[in-house]
This record gives structure tokens, C-alpha cells and sequence, in this order.
């Protein structure tokens, strides 16, 4: 696993701001009550409450069942919305996010532009295991492409063990859930564009 210095400010009050702010601006923009979130999510409205006032870290999984109510990629709850994308991401510039329970470590190398690809590096550590609900909105697809480490997938109700170099396909139309195999984390690559 990567030894990486910008890791360190990868989660905390500032990130926790721009996921609160983020949530509560599509939840609006969509027209929905804590209620109605809380029902197409499955997270208490106490708890939606809580994070969209800054008041709460919220976990991987959390996130990912506020996505899949709010039916958009994760993307959309970590970074901020941009007019015009960058050309040019350096690594400085990249988010980072780590979940402050599993402490799986979200970069996202590239923002998708229009119709186009989301670049996603991901890392997990030791027997750690995320696990996302079917996306409620329009869904997309990923491709996982293994760096380092092993790796299981869950799709619903295939499994799949993945090793450096291994390539995955699928969507967020099922249950997924990844776990972190072996004696060390692992880590990889997630490309994501529509269907």
C-alpha cells in the first residue's frame, strides 16, 4: 500500500462541511423532506439531520445509501461542484476522503465531465468491507481494475476475488459490497460512465 503524506487531511471538519453542504443542496434540489430521503435511503432522518449540519463523519456505507436515495454516483457528495473541470488534476489536487470507521481512502483522479468517465482510486484496508445498496436513480457502470492487493466483490448474488492486474465490470443496479482479502489492504482503480 501506498504511503501517501496528503492522506492525513483526507477526512475531518472541512470535508465533513462539504458533504453537509452537498447533501442538503441535491436533497433540495430534488425537492425531498428528511422523510422522504429517509425512506428511499434507509438512513434515519435524525441521522440525515445530522449530517447535513455538519454534526456527524459519516461513514462509507452511510454515504453510499444516501447516493443510491438521492440516485447519484458518491462523486456528487464529496467534491464540489465545479463550472468548468480542470484539464489538468494533479495529485495535489485531487479530493481525498477517508471513511472515519473502515478507513477505506477515496481519491477521486478525475471528475466526470458530461457524459464522460469518473476516474475513482481506492483503498482499503486490512479485512476491511464497504457495502453499497442498489443506486435508486439512473444507473451506470464501473470497471475495477486491481493495483495491489486482493480483493472481493459481491454484485448481488455473483462473487468475484480479484488480484493485481484483474478487471471487473458491472454496475450499481444490484447490492455491492467490497472487501479487502489477505494480510494486506488493497487497492484499485474505479472507472465509472453511464450506461
Amino acid at each position: 500500500m501506498r504511503n501517501d503524506p496528503t492522506t492525513a487531511s483526507a477526512s475531518g471538519p472541512d470535508i465533513d462541511t462539504l458533504i453537509a453542504a452537498r447533501l442538503l443542496a441535491l436533497r433540495q434540489v430534488q425537492a425531498l423532506s428528511l422523510a422522504d430521503l429517509a425512506e428511499r435511503s434507509g438512513v434515519s432522518k435524525a441521522m440525515i439531520s445530522k449530517v447535513e449540519r455538519a454534526q456527524s463523519s459519516p461513514t462509507a456505507v452511510l454515504l453510499g445509501r444516501l447516493a443510491a436515495g438521492l440516485g447519484v454516483p458518491l462523486a456528487q457528495l464529496l467534491t464540489e461542484e465545479k463550472e468548468q473541470p480542470q484539464r489538468l488534476r494533479t495529485r495535489a489536487e485531487q479530493e481525498i476522503w477517508r471513511d472515519p470507521k473502515a478507513g477505506y481512502l477515496r481519491r477521486q483522479v478525475a471528475e466526470r465531465r458530461g457524459g464522460g468517465v469518473e476516474l475513482v482510486e481506492v483503498e482499503l484496508p486490512r479485512s476491511a468491507q464497504v457495502d453499497y445498496p442498489r443506486w435508486s436513480g439512473k444507473p451506470y457502470r464501473q470497471c475495477l481494475w486491481m493495483l495491489e492487493g486482493a480483493l472481493r466483490v459481491d454484485y448481488g448474488d455473483e462473487r468475484f476475488e480479484l488480484s493485481p492486474g484483474d478487471c471487473l465490470d458491472f454496475g450499481v443496479d444490484r447490492p455491492l459490497a467490497f472487501k479487502a482479502l489477505g494480510r494486506t489492504g488493497c487497492r484499485y482503480l474505479l472507472a465509472a460512465s453511464p450506461e
